[in-house]
């Protein structure tokens, strides 16, 4: 059976998602990889995966994902699992001077 997870977008990221301040995205009973769940996110909008991703599909320096609390570098990174029920939070820095 399939589940959900929530993705919240930030808001200077919210124009790239039509607005959208929260992505539902359906995963299989084993989960998804965070990776796989930005790929879904950047196939409706590319520019989205552009502004997270770099050209290698690392994360950008100033973006950084939360599952659940927890940041995933500090997990398994882009290859962290995750599962029906669990929120991920994408934080973008900003910088100034």
């Amino acid at each position: 059976m399939t589940g959900e997870v929530s993705v919240l977008i930030p808001s200077l990221l919210r124009p790239l998602v039509g607005g959208q301040q929260e992505l539902r995205l359906t995963v299989e009973p084993g989960g998804a990889t965070v990776v796989a769940l930005l790929e879904v996110i950047g196939g409706e909008f590319p520019v989205f995966n552009r502004r997270v991703r770099d050209e290698t599909g690392a994360l950008r320096r100033f973006v950084n994902i939360y599952l659940d609390g927890d940041d995933v570098r500090r997990l398994k990174g882009l290859k962290t699992t995750v599962a029906a029920g669990q929120e991920l939070m994408i934080i973008q820095s900003v910088a100034g001077g």
